[in-house]
């Protein structure tokens, strides 16, 4: 069954091409690791709300953008072995900091329930 991993993070918006290479540098170690596809969305039409938003969970800076992504792996178990060794990888190691603050940052895994 197709497992998911999602994140929600906040890019500083003058970091967008920076954001981009730090993504397209990741991709080929998470397709050598099993992944199926990686999708980074930039967000574009992404409201604040007054209880809950994208932007509050983030903590979102005027500076920065709502970044929505994920990766779809084909099960969880190559997931968990694709992350164990891409932490100890030292591919991984050189890519550096990420151009986002990884504090806040949201993310989790995610089992299928319907994709149509």
């Amino acid at each position: 069954m197709p497992y998911v991993d999602g994140y929600v993070l906040a890019v500083p918006t003058a970091s967008k091409a920076a954001y981009r290479v730090h993504a397209e540098t990741s991709l080929p170690l998470l397709r050598e690791f099993g992944a199926l596809a990686l999708v980074e969305c930039w967000g574009d039409d992404v409201p604040d709300g007054t209880l809950t938003s994208l932007p509050m969970a983030v903590k979102k800076q005027p500076d920065e953008t709502v970044v929505f992504s994920w990766i779809t792996w084909p099960d969880k178990a190559t997931r968990d072995t694709a992350w164990a060794k891409m932490m100890e990888d030292p591919r991984m190691q050189a890519m550096g900091e990420p151009p986002f603050d990884r504090k806040r940052m949201i993310f989790g895994g995610f089992e299928v329930l319907l994709s149509a």
